[in-house]
């Protein structure tokens, strides 16, 4: 038995869990034990937490605190999920989520064994190992770190993308996935649905998608590829019904580059001219965010956030 506490002083939030003990003055027998979160010395500074419609928002001090309490938000998830017999997950990759999947590999005593993971899209005709490939991203960041039951990759450079697709689909209907981690283009995109893709209504699970010049241009800012004309034109990619379909999304938005369609996405109506702003309607997602990516919003930075549906 374990019993967790939050302990929130101002501009701080420190976690942590007290297991069995020996005591007398202690009302369960065994041994105690405390488990700190974040785990090391910074202590993870909470900034604000507040909603906008259904959506909630944190705001932390760095990249790095974000991602470490976006992380922790997954371990509870998968661990509810385990004693509830479904341990489906889909995971994104890009640079937004690199401080989030590093810190939940390191978060010990996980029932990884048990998952069965997916992501979320792929370039077409590159390969795995490419150094850009998804697949090949995840191997880095997720597979080879840890010991994850079941991982399914999306394989952007088959022959046969229909068959792909339909196998794809038919895998994440089996699995019914619980939780997904996910984060937002600089477009507003949801995976690869960029705005004149985007479909709130698809009957598609994954589809193939032309992606857009800012989306392109995107991944040469983040390094992935040298020139515009080498980021691959299509993509796989789930669509935007599959992935709020999940009962559960951890969204992880760190970065200045980010701070615009942050912005967007908490501010503007809801509509495919901004994908993201869909969030806003779904019963249990959670923007994860840094300084700079809430630095469009001063009011966020305050704790003060008015917004409408």
């Amino acid at each position: 038995m374990a019993v967790r506490f939050e302990v929130t002083v101002p501009s701080r939030i420190d976690i942590f869990e007290l297991q069995r003990c020996n005591s007398q003055h202690w009302p369960w027998p065994g041994r105690l034990s405390l488990t700190f979160w974040p785990p090391h010395k910074e202590i993870a500074m909470l900034i604000s937490k507040m909603e906008a419609g259904t959506l909630k928002l944190e705001v932390h001090d760095t990249a790095a605190a974000a991602g470490q309490a976006a992380a922790y938000a997954a371990a509870e998830a998968i661990r509810q999920a385990s004693r509830n017999g479904n341990l489906g997950v889909i995971f994104a990759t890009g640079t937004s989520q690199l401080e989030t999947l590093r810190a939940l590999t390191s978060i010990p005593n996980l029932p990884w064994p048990e998952i069965t993971g997916f992501h979320m899209d792929e370039y077409v005709g590159i390969s795995d190992q490419h150094p850009a490939s998804f697949r090949r991203y995840l191997r880095t960041e997720l597979t080879e770190r840890v010991p994850i039951g079941r991982f399914y990759e999306i394989n952007g450079s088959s022959a046969q993308l229909a068959e792909t697709q339909l196998e794809y689909a038919r895998l994440l209907k089996e699995s019914a996935p619980q939780i997904c981690l996910l984060g937002i283009g600089e477009n507003g995109h949801l995976a690869f649905n960029d705005p004149h893709e985007a479909n709130f209504t698809d009957p598609e699970i994954i589809r193939v998608v032309n992606l857009d010049e800012a989306c392109r241009r995107q991944q040469v800012g983040e390094g992935w590829f040298k020139t515009v004309t080498d980021v691959p034109q299509q993509a796989l990619t789930l669509t935007i019904p599959t992935l709020l379909s999940v009962p559960k999304l951890i969204v992880s938005v760190p970065g200045k580059r980010k701070a615009k369609s942050v912005r967007r996405t908490v501010e503007d109506p809801i509509s495919t001219a901004c994908p993201s702003t869909i969030l806003r309607t779904h019963p249990d997602a959670t923007l994860y965010l840094d300084r700079e990516s809430a630095g469009d919003m001063p009011g966020v930075l305050a704790g003060n956030l008015r917004t409408s549906m």
